[in-house]
């Protein structure tokens, strides 16, 4: 049953910075046709180090902002403002579905490895949230999960630091403080959205039998459920564009984001907007 009027209006995707281009980049891979805003809040970024009421505020008034686009989804590509705000974001936004990125990745991990062990890479502030924690223990209260705060991550995806001895030595080094006599990872959560950036080097130090679950991916397949299931599919003759938003900073955004969304930027491509 279609439940909209336009199926060419765009698709909302919004997070604290440049991160969440790798959900953006995911999405647009599973979905050609569709149209897309996204809005960077760089200028208020990190949001992990604000108070849960700042968070929500902001995450509000980002998606306030990408409703003056006439938005048919909205994804929040960001994991802390997902662990905080996404309730209060569904309520907001309704009846306008709205997806954030921690339940589709913790139900993918959860169905590759019913009952087993799980390892989340993420921020300290993901961490300090238990988010993931939460999510997967409610659909499988057998599931064992280590969250492991793995901030250098984050600087070496912005440096395009993404491989090579460096790279793999830092991911090893975290690997190896995650695990213990007691936990031994069938699955690592990238839980941050700068991650999906080092896959090949994470996977290469874990091998076949450890499944990585990428959270940008697995939220790209929701959203494409979402909309088939509401017949709200752009027209397979449509073809996809992009609208770029941000708070502050657009020659970084457009240097940083190119790498995340792989493709180049300039600061022309970036349009600066009043939260």
């Amino acid at each position: 049953m279609t439940v909209y009027n336009n199926t060419a209006l765009p698709i909302g995707v919004f997070d604290s910075g440049v991160g969440g281009l790798t959900v953006l980049k995911a999405i647009r891979s599973a979905l050609p046709n569709e149209n897309f805003v996204y809005l960077g809040d760089t200028a208020r970024l990190p949001y992990g180090t604000k108070s849960p009421a700042s968070i929500e505020r902001y995450a509000m008034q980002a998606t306030a902002k990408l409703l003056e686009h006439d938005i048919k989804l909205l994804v929040v590509a960001c994991n802390t403002a997902s662990a905080v705000a996404l309730d209060a974001l569904q309520a907001q936004m309704a009846p306008i579905p709205v997806l954030g990125v921690v339940e589709p990745g913790a139900t993918a991990a959860v169905a590759a490895r019913p009952g087993g062990s799980h390892l989340v890479m993420a921020t300290e502030a993901t961490v300090r949230l238990q988010a993931y924690s939460k999510a997967i223990s409610s659909r499988d209260p057998e599931a064992n999960v280590r969250e492991q705060p793995c901030e250098l991550l984050v600087s070496l995806a912005e440096e395009g630091w993404t491989n090579g001895d460096i790279a793999k030595s830092i991911v090893r080094r975290y690997l190896d403080e995650a695990e213990t006599e007691d936990f031994k990872a069938e699955s690592i959560i990238l839980g941050c959205t700068h991650f999906p950036l080092l896959r090949d080097v994470i996977a290469a130090a874990v091998g076949d039998a450890v499944e990585v679950v990428d959270s940008a991916v697995t939220t790209a397949a929701v959203v494409r459920d979402i909309l088939t299931e509401n017949g709200g599919l752009a027209p397979e003759q449509l073809q996809g564009g992009l609208k770029l938003l941000a708070t502050d900073g657009a020659s970084r955004f457009a240097r940083v984001g190119g790498q995340f969304l792989g493709e180049p930027l300039t600061a022309e491509d970036v349009q600066l907007v009043d939260l």
